[in-house]
């Protein structure tokens, strides 16, 4: 899990940062908001609980979005390759 934890604080310290312009270069908002639905989906899996529809928001609402899933899926203490695996894709697309 803190393999994961990792993964998610870099992936959020590289685009916290960026402006609108950047979000929208080459659609890395679309790729960081699959990464959001992709973790919210993982999340309610562990649970038990169906798949819901993460709102698309803003692209400058992603990282905190990104945060909220990431950590309501190491809540449930399985977090695990598979989370960290879509994490380092996107960060690498990126």
């Amino acid at each position: 899990m803190t393999d994961f934890a990792t993964a998610v604080e870099r992936l959020l310290n590289q685009v916290r940062h960026w402006e609108a312009p950047r979000w929208r270069a080459d659609g890395r908002g679309d790729r960081v908001y699959a990464l959001v639905q992709r973790l919210a989906d993982l999340g309610a899996d562990a649970e038990g609980r169906p798949h819901r529809v993460v709102p698309r928001e803003s692209d400058l609402v992603l990282p905190d979005q990104l945060r909220v899933v990431a950590d309501d899926l190491l809540a449930t203490g399985r977090a695990d390759d598979t989370a960290l695996a879509a994490v380092d894709a996107v960060r690498a697309s990126l």
